[in-house]
């Protein structure tokens, strides 16, 4: 883990400085969009020598890669997609924020993770949450595509904090490591299939290991060397992560921040129904549990005093659902436990609206300092 916290992504490192530095892709905004012209089979021959090479390279199929595993990933995709792209776009992003470097590094660059909110970078997220599973994303060249953007993007994080000078080696490690994101990876992966347990959703082992699989398939495109790679075997991954996680997630200013700026979000684009609102926060917490929920600064709600039991083994409706309903659904005119991961899906359709009308996933923007004026 050590030697991870000190590991970049060489190629891509060396790309994007090199891109800066000649100018052939003007500021950091300017690469961001180049970036996003991106797209699998294109003509590289309308980008920048260097970049085009890159993209080649970048194609490349994870080794052992196998119809198997495409198979696998697929089969959890068709039954749990909208759930679980939903988590991952919820309780995966506020777990990432529970990571001290992960939340200091998203707070400090800028408007992608600073004041002015993290609508762009949640748009951002999301969609790749729900590319992973569009039919044949895993097959046309669309998901390695949309990950490889992810991967010039944190490369052009680490030299926006390498060019301030201002980013602390000795304490964090390098920017956007590869123990950070592969950290994430297991938020991403195990950490959501945790909180679909803990919802009462309850994949089988095949769909399990098969959405594991497809977090492999994504980690190679991040540009993870193989000494750092996860296996497929959601047991495994669950494991290891379980072991590290208390020592790896820990309440900051930086997470609390950026959850306090995450949950706004969510209220803004839900602020006409105000009770699904807080039936989506009780969804979060359960999910979550309360241990972490409270060390993101996840609020409490009253419909929480509700949704103690955990759910595990007896479906939604024997779980969170029979624990949320009767005083509730007299006080609310609602059936929480439909609505309790109705409203997650209706925060998750939210945010891609709002990544469309608003053209957040189009133009990512990032200041060319550090700074974010907190």
């Amino acid at each position: 883990m050590e030697a991870a916290s000190q590991a970049g992504d060489p190629p891509a490192d060396e790309l994007v400085s090199d891109l800066i530095d000649n100018k052939e892709v003007g500021g950091v905004n300017q690469l961001f969009r180049t970036i996003n012209t991106l797209k699998p089979g294109m003509d590289y021959s309308q980008l920048p020598p260097r970049l085009a090479d890159f993209m080649r390279e970048a194609e490349a199929d994870p080794p052992g890669w196998t119809e198997a595993d495409a198979k696998a990933a697929e089969g959890f995709f068709d039954e749990h997609h909208g759930v679980a792209s939903m988590l991952q776009g919820t309780v995966g992003l506020i777990g990432t924020y529970l990571s001290p470097t992960g939340a200091y590094t998203l707070r400090s660059t800028g408007r992608l993770g600073g004041v002015e909110g993290p609508g762009r970078r949640l748009s951002q997220s999301t969609r790749l949450f729900q590319g992973m599973g569009d039919k044949g994303a895993m097959r046309d060249g669309t998901l390695k595509a949309t990950v490889t953007k992810v991967r010039l993007v944190h490369a052009s994080v680490r030299q926006l904090h390498k060019k301030s000078g201002e980013w602390d080696y000795a304490k964090w490690g390098e920017p956007v490591s590869q123990k950070y994101t592969t950290g994430a990876t297991c938020v991403f992966s195990v950490q959501i299939l945790q909180a679909m347990r803990h919802l009462g959703i309850n994949p089988s082992d095949a769909q399990r290991h098969g959405f594991m699989g497809a977090w492999h398939y994504v980690n190679h495109y991040l540009g993870t060397l193989e000494r750092f790679q996860l296996p497929k075997d959601a047991d495994l991954v669950d494991r290891m992560w379980t072991k590290v996680r208390d020592d790896e997630w820990k309440k900051t200013d930086d997470g609390v921040f950026m959850t306090e700026q995450a949950v706004k979000y969510y209220r803004e684009l839900l602020m006409k129904t105000p009770v699904v609102t807080d039936t989506f926060i009780a969804m979060v917490r359960q999910a979550l549990t309360d241990k972490y929920a409270d060390m993101a600064g996840i609020p409490r709600s009253p419909l929480d005093l509700f949704a103690k039991p955990a759910a595990t083994g007896h479906g939604l409706a024997g779980g969170l659902g029979s624990a949320l309903s009767g005083a509730v659904k007299q006080t609310t005119g609602i059936d929480p436990y439909k609505e309790a991961l109705g409203a997650g899906n209706k925060v998750f359709n939210a945010v891609l609206e709002d990544a469309a009308t608003h053209d957040k996933d189009k133009q990512p923007q990032m200041h060319q300092e550090i700074h974010d004026g907190r």
